[in-house]
C-alpha cells in the first residue's frame, strides 16, 4: 500500500509526475526491483487567503450608501467546484446552520448575504443610512467534497454615508395655467437638492393628468385640461438609497374654466338591489364638483318614467328608495325587474351648466314566502285503473315570483305500500302499482312541495309537507263472455306429428282490457288437444276409427285477486286421416248466433211491517214446498222417465251448485251427423254428470244443459 505522506503538497504545475522503484524481497530469494509511475493532474485545491487564514480572521470596511446586493467581501480569490460555503452569526453556528449546496444562504441576525461561491453582498435594499457606524460578524466555513476546509469569522463595518440628503428646497408650491393647455405642454418644474435624485408623482394615481420627467423633474399635461383645481404630491429620491427620499405639494389652478359642466362619480351608476331593500335605503352618493372644485351650488333631480320616480328619489347627491320594491308583482315583471332613470345635474351661473349621470337598478327576488297546499286534495280512482293512469293533480301554490316553480316529490318513494308516483313538475298523480279496493280502500299520501328559482341563491328553498287522499273506486267484476258458448266441430286427421288448429275462441272480459287466460280442464283424452292462447290445436296420431271429443275450456278474466272464469263446450268430431270422408261433410261448422234478448225489468219498492213480513214468509215457504213437491211427482211419471232419472242420480251425487255450464246458448245442429254418431255415448269420470244423456224413447243421444233445461241431439 503507497500512501501520501502527511503535509505533503502536490503541485502539477511543478512535478506533473512521479516515478517511485519498488524492490521485494524474499529469504531464501533474489531480490525484485520494480516501478510505479504517479501522474500528478491539475484540479481544483481549496485555499483560503492569508488575512482569512489568520487568527483575527479578516475585516471589510463599506459605507453605508453602497448599493444593493453589491458584493462586498470575496472568500475565495476564485470560485471552485464541489465546495460548501456556510455562514453565521457568532454564538449561533452549530449542525443545523449549515445548508450545504444552497445557493442563498442567509445569515442570522444580519441583512448581509453569503453565497454558494463564497461571495458576501450588500443587503437588497441597502444599509439603513444611518450616522452611526454599523458592525456585522459573520463565521464563515468552506468545505471540498474531500472534507477540507478553513472557517474564521469576517468583520464587517459599515461607516456613515457621506453624501449630502435629498431635500426640497420649495416643499410648497402654487402654479396657475392659462385655459386651454395642450397635451404634453411644460406645467412647471421642481428641484430637490442631493445625489443621484430621481422625481415620481404620488397622487392623484387616476385620472391621469399630468406626468413628471424623472430626471429633470418637469411636469407635463397629458391631456387637455378641463379642471379648475389639481394638487400633486411629489416625490424625490436617491436612486441609490431609495430610502433617502423627500414630497413636496404643487397646486395647480386654471384660468378660464368657468364654461365647464359639473364632474360626477361615478359617471354611471349599475347596481343590483335585492326586493327586501327598505325604503330610505342609500343607493349611490354622487360625488360631483363645478369649474370651481366645489359641490356648494349643485341641485340633484331624477328623472325618467313614472315608475322609476315613484319607486326612487334624490335626496341632494343621494339615491334613495321611495318605496317598497316587490318583485313578486305582476307590474314589476312588466318593467322587466329593471328600472332605469337620469341623475340630473345643475350648476350655478349664465349659461346653466348640468351633468347627467345615468342609473340602472336591478332588483333581485328573495325567496320570502312558503308554498302552500291546495285546498282539497282528494281523488277517486277505479281499482281497475291501469298502470300510468293519473289519479289528479296536486295544484300547490307560492307567493314568489316566478308562478309555477313548485317541484313535487312522493314522501317515501313509489312502492307496494303506496302505488302512486308524483311528476316532478306538474303535480301529477298516476298509478304505478296493482289496486284493490277488498285489501284497501284509501291512501294517504304526503307529497313536498318545494319551490325553485325564487332567489338568486338557488340554495335557498322553502319546503311545505300536504296530505292527499286517494280513495279507491270498487269496480263489479265481470265474467268473460264467449260468442258461442258451445261450438260442434268436425275436422279431418292430419298426418301424425302434425298440429292442426280446430278453432279461435272469441271471448271477451271486463272493459279494462284485462287478459284472458284458457285453460281445457276436461275431455282432453290422452293430451290430442291443446290451447296456443285462444286457439285450440290438434295433434293427429295414429287413430283409425272417428271419435267424438268433448272439451271444456275454461275461460278467466279479472284483474289483482278478483278472477272470474266462465265455461265453453267444444264438441268435436274427429274423423281419421285414412278414412274417406263423405263429399258432404265439411271440414269445420260455424254454429248461428241467437240474438240477444234484453229484458227490462221495474222493481216496485214497498216497506211492509214486520208481521206482514213474518207471515207472508212462512207462507210462501210452504207454498213453495208443496209446489215442489208437485213437480217432483209429475217428473217421475214423464214418459222420459229414464232420462229423469239418469240426470236425478248424477245430480244428486255432484257438490250441490256445481252445473255442466253457466248461461249458454245451443246452436242447431245437423241431424244426419248425430244419427252417425247414435250408439258412442261419451263416457265421462265416474260421479260426474257431463251432459250426455240417451232419450228412452227414441234412442238418440243429447247433451242436456242443467241450467236452463234445453237438449241439443246429437
Amino acid at each position: 500500500q503507497v500512501t501520501l505522506r502527511a503535509g505533503a503538497e502536490l503541485d502539477a504545475r511543478r512535478v506533473n509526475q512521479y516515478t517511485l522503484t519498488l524492490r521485494a524481497s524474499c529469504p531464501g530469494e533474489p531480490e525484485v526491483e520494480g516501478w510505479l509511475f504517479v501522474r500528478v493532474t491539475t484540479g481544483q485545491v481549496l485555499r483560503c487567503d492569508t488575512p482569512f487564514r489568520s487568527a483575527e480572521g479578516d475585516m471589510v470596511q463599506v459605507l453605508a450608501d453602497v448599493a444593493p446586493r453589491r458584493p462586498l467581501y470575496a472568500v475565495l480569490p476564485q470560485p471552485l467546484g464541489g465546495l460548501t460555503v456556510s455562514g453565521c452569526s457568532p454564538g449561533t453556528c452549530s449542525s443545523h446552520n449549515l445548508e450545504p449546496w444552497n445557493p442563498w444562504l442567509r445569515n442570522h441576525n444580519t441583512p448581509l448575504i453569503l453565497t454558494r461561491r463564497g461571495l458576501i453582498l450588500a443587503p437588497d435594499n441597502g444599509f439603513d443610512p444611518s450616522k452611526d457606524t454599523q458592525v456585522f460578524i459573520l463565521e464563515i466555513e468552506v468545505m471540498d467534497r474531500r472534507g477540507h476546509n478553513c472557517s474564521r469569522a469576517v468583520r464587517v463595518e459599515v461607516l456613515p454615508s457621506r453624501h449630502a440628503r435629498v431635500t426640497f428646497p420649495e416643499p410648497h408650491r402654487s402654479v396657475t395655467v392659462t385655459e386651454g393647455i395642450g397635451p404634453w405642454e411644460v406645467v412647471t418644474q421642481v428641484h430637490a437638492s442631493g445625489e443621484n435624485v430621481r422625481y415620481a408623482i404620488l397622487a392623484p394615481m387616476a385620472p391621469v393628468l399630468f406626468t413628471i420627467n424623472e430626471v429633470t423633474g418637469e411636469i407635463r399635461s397629458t391631456r387637455r385640461l378641463e379642471v379648475a383645481h389639481a394638487h400633486l404630491l411629489i416625490q424625490a429620491y436617491n436612486a441609490l438609497h431609495p430610502a433617502d427620499l423627500a414630497t413636496a405639494t404643487v397646486n395647480i389652478t386654471m384660468q378660464g374654466t368657468d364654461r365647464w359642466a359639473p364632474r360626477c362619480v361615478p359617471p354611471i351608476f349599475v347596481s343590483q338591489v335585492p326586493e327586501t331593500v327598505s325604503p330610505g335605503s342609500i343607493l349611490v352618493t354622487l360625488r360631483c364638483t363645478d369649474s370651481t372644485g366645489t359641490d356648494e351650488y349643485l341641485r340633484y333631480t331624477l328623472e325618467g318614467p313614472p315608475a322609476s320616480r315613484s319607486h326612487f328619489c334624490m335626496e341632494g347627491p343621494q339615491l334613495k328608495v321611495n318605496t317598497t320594491l316587490d318583485y313578486d308583482l305582476e307590474a314589476m315583471a312588466t318593467v322587466g325587474f329593471q328600472f332605469t332613470a337620469t341623475i340630473v345635474v345643475m350648476a350655478g351661473g349664465q349659461p346653466p351648466r348640468s351633468a347627467r349621470v345615468p342609473v340602472l337598478v336591478t332588483v333581485t327576488p328573495v325567496n320570502e314566502f312558503r308554498p302552500t297546499c291546495p285546498n282539497s286534495a282528494t281523488f277517486t280512482v277505479p281499482e281497475t285503473a291501469a298502470f300510468g293512469s293519473i289519479v289528479g293533480r296536486v295544484a300547490g301554490t307560492d307567493r314568489d315570483y316566478p308562478p309555477g316553480s313548485l317541484e313535487y316529490s312522493l314522501e317515501g318513494g313509489s312502492g307496494p305500500a303506496q302505488p302512486f308516483s308524483i311528476s316532478r313538475h306538474t303535480g301529477e298523480l298516476r298509478v304505478v302499482g296493482p289496486l284493490d279496493s277488498q285489501q284497501q280502500k284509501s291512501y294517504r299520501l304526503v307529497v313536498r312541495l318545494t319551490d325553485t328559482h325564487n332567489d338568486l341563491d338557488p340554495a335557498k328553498r322553502h319546503s311545505r309537507l300536504c296530505d292527499v287522499s286517494v280513495h279507491l273506486q270498487a269496480v263489479p267484476d265481470q265474467v268473460p263472455v264467449c260468442i258461442p258458448e258451445v261450438q260442434e266441430l268436425w275436422i279431418t286427421a292430419g298426418s301424425p306429428g302434425s298440429r292442426q288448429p280446430v278453432t279461435r275462441l272469441a271471448c271477451h272480459g271486463s272493459s279494462d282490457g284485462a287478459k284472458l287466460t284458457y285453460t281445457i280442464t276436461g275431455g282432453n283424452e290422452n293430451g290430442r288437444f291443446r290451447l296456443e292462447g285462444n286457439t285450440v290445436v290438434y295433434l293427429p296420431n295414429n287413430q283409425v276409427e272417428p271419435r267424438t271429443f268433448v272439451l271444456l275450456v275454461e275461460v278467466w278474466g279479472g284483474s289483482g285477486a278478483r278472477h272470474r272464469s266462465t265455461v265453453v263446450a267444444l264438441v268435436v268430431h274427429v274423423t281419421p286421416w285414412s278414412t274417406p270422408v263423405p263429399p258432404s261433410t265439411t271440414t269445420e261448422h260455424t254454429t248461428l248466433q241467437k240474438e240477444p234478448l234484453v229484458v227490462t225489468r221495474t222493481e216496485a219498492v214497498w216497506h211492509p211491517p214486520a208481521w206482514f213480513v213474518v207471515v207472508l214468509t212462512i207462507s210462501g215457504t210452504l207454498l213453495l214446498a208443496t209446489l215442489g213437491c208437485m213437480a217432483w211427482s209429475l217428473l217421475c211419471s214423464e214418459q222420459e222417465q229414464g232420462l229423469t232419472s239418469a240426470f236425478c242420480s248424477s245430480h244428486r251425487n255432484q257438490h250441490p251448485g256445481k252445473l255442466f255450464l253457466g248461461k249458454s246458448s245451443w246452436d242447431v245442429v245437423e241431424q244426419s251427423r248425430g244419427k252417425e254418431e247414435q250408439g258412442h255415448p261419451h263416457t265421462s269420470s265416474p260421479g260426474q254428470f257431463d251432459g250426455h244423456a240417451q232419450d228412452a224413447r227414441t234412442g238418440r243421444g243429447y247433451l242436456f244443459n242443467s241450467v236452463t233445461g234445453a237438449r241439443r241431439w246429437i
